[in-house]
């Protein structure tokens, strides 16, 4: 081996030996994740979950829809029998209620004896559907909830999520990157990608088996290991 091998080799092991003393220091410096508090969640063990009609606080009239309609799987896969949304809102509309916030003003104990749930869950909108940003179009979801016993009134667990795809891959200069852009919003917009962001969404926040999640339920088999 000659020496200007060895001198590049040095060179290449001091870098890496320096990119990996930053990834340290900054994995030391990190602030750690608060650990959430699931004394109430494991006292309550919640087996059925009501979901609202989502309030919308996006300009996109078809966000609620998107967000009722993909609540469901990831609470079943975590281990919930789920009252089928389809129900609820029909129950809500022969009551005369027709706008979210209006369902989340219900009392608990009428909710519960209505829908038998044990818990029901409100969700906000905050960001939904496609949007243009200087060279690139992206569809984004974004939402809060909150989980909260129908027998107690006890918030059980809140949490959020957001997703946010791009999709300009332009090589063709500035130009070329807002021609794509905007092909692109269009394409989104007309298209069924914000429902799929939005189920990306619910699944990033209603998922069980990650940190501050929602706790197994009683239908899965990892219940009251977590």
């Amino acid at each position: 081996m000659n020496l200007s091998s060895l001198s590049f080799s040095g060179i290449r092991a001091a870098r890496l030996a320096a990119a990996l003393g930053v990834v340290f220091l900054l994995h030391a410096c990190a602030t750690p994740v608060a650990q959430r508090d699931y004394t109430a969640f494991r006292e309550s063990r919640p087996r059925s979950i009501l979901v609202l009609p989502p309030v919308n606080q996006s300009p996109e009239i078809k966000a609620p829809l998107s967000f009722l309609a993909t609540a469901t799987a990831p609470l079943a896969e975590s281990g919930y029998y789920v009252i089928p949304v389809t129900l609820a809102a029909e129950s809500f509309k022969q009551n005369g209620v027709t706008v979210a916030e209006e369902a989340h003003a219900i009392a608990l104990d009428k909710l519960r004896q209505i829908f038998g749930a044990d818990a029901a869950l409100y969700i906000t909108i905050t960001r939904f559907g496609a949007s243009y940003r200087l060279i690139d179009s992206v569809v984004e979801a974004a939402a809060s909830a909150k989980l909260v016993d129908l027998r107690t009134g006890q918030e059980l667990w809140s949490g959020q999520a957001a997703v946010v795809l791009g999709n300009n891959n332009s090589s063709g200069g500035l130009v070329g990157a807002l021609v794509s852009a905007i092909v692109n919003q269009i394409v989104n917009t007309l298209s069924d990608k914000s429902h799929d962001v939005a189920r990306m969404a619910n699944y990033q926040m209603l998922s069980s088996g990650h940190p501050n999640a929602i706790l197994f339920g009683p239908y899965h088999p990892k219940f009251g290991t977590d």
